[in-house]
């Protein structure tokens, strides 16, 4: 049985102000997202309802396994400002805990509706940057095809309250969501930093991934969904790149069916060369990566606009 008291926790790297920085990275227990309708998204099937005081005691665990990391990272399976999933008073004590250590950064996720001036106020004097999962620029891909339930003007709005008290901004984009073909969803992609650079200070790509229950599981089991290319990160990667923002991408189950894939050979190093870009914002470790299944990917990018299903 999981423990309500116990997150679960790692360490990794982040880039922090051009830096590449020790991270400890959380996945808080609660009761999980409010929305819950996402296509793509099967967090909650984690989520466990955790009291006030288990909570409390989640954050001391983790503060227990702090050495010498500058960046504190704190994911729930939905918003962090919701205050039916992380209430005021442990909200609260977090930012006190924080303030205590010294860390540089901390680092939080919620959807727009969340987002208020109240709730911010609670974090004034930290380092904070919020991501907010817009997913694409574009309102109908949105609605339709991710059923986000909110509006790119809903994202500019909290942005706009972000950065007049001082947070940064993350943006979440996905990559792939279903119905659309390899080819649109590289475009929407690439349009959608174009859209959204003025907002956000930092990009996030997030490759869409087959996870159970979902609606993308349906379509993935019935051979009507593949989860994108790793080719197509990388071409997401460098063209927002050259339009001159930061961006990072995390490959979550790379290489596997159910994850971002090539052809199996050149999935490793392709996944690799996205981590280290994403570390470094160095443009020249995406460059020279090649395989012979580049071919096949240009062919599903060009074709299966027509056929509508993957060809590979």
């Amino acid at each position: 049985m999981t423990s309500t008291s116990e997150p679960v926790v790692w360490k990794e790297k982040e880039r922090v102000d051009g830096e590449i920085v020790k991270c400890m990275t959380v996945i808080l227990r609660t009761r999980g997202c409010r929305w819950d309708q996402c296509y793509m998204c099967g967090y909650t099937k984690d989520a466990y309802p955790a009291s006030e005081e288990e909570l409390i005691q989640q954050i001391n665990y983790v503060f227990e396994q702090l050495e010498d990391e500058k960046v504190l990272k704190i994911f729930t399976s939905g918003s962090f400002f919701d205050d039916a999933e992380v209430p005021p008073k442990v909200r609260a004590y977090l930012t006190e805990r924080f303030n205590q250590v010294g860390m540089k950064k901390l680092i939080v996720e919620s959807r727009p509706e969340y987002v208020t001036e109240d709730r911010l106020r609670e974090l004034e004097g930290v380092n904070l940057e919020v991501g907010i999962g817009l997913e694409t620029a574009n309102d109908m891909i949105r609605k339709l095809c991710i059923n986000k339930g909110f509006s790119f003007d809903d994202f500019k709005r909290a942005a706009k309250i972000l950065r007049e008290n001082g947070f940064r901004v993350k943006c979440y984009l996905l990559l792939k969501p279903p119905f659309l073909s390899e080819g649109e969803a590289i475009e929407d992609a690439i349009s959608s930093v174009i859209a959204a650079m003025r907002y956000a200070d930092v990009f996030s790509l997030n490759l869409t991934n087959v996870q159970k229950g979902t609606l993308v599981e349906r379509l993935w089991m019935a051979k009507l969904y593949r989860p994108p290319w790793l080719w197509s990160a990388v071409e997401v990667l460098r063209k927002a790149k050259e339009a001159g923002v930061e961006i990072m991408s995390d490959p979550v189950a790379a290489g596997k069916q159910r994850g971002p894939h090539n052809c199996g050979k050149c999935d490793e190093k392709v996944a690799r060369a996205i981590r280290d870009f994403s570390l470094t914002q160095d443009l020249s470790l995406l460059e020279g990566l090649s395989c012979e299944c580049t071919e096949k990917w240009e062919k599903a990018v060009e074709l299966e606009k027509y056929s509508r299903t993957p060809l590979f």
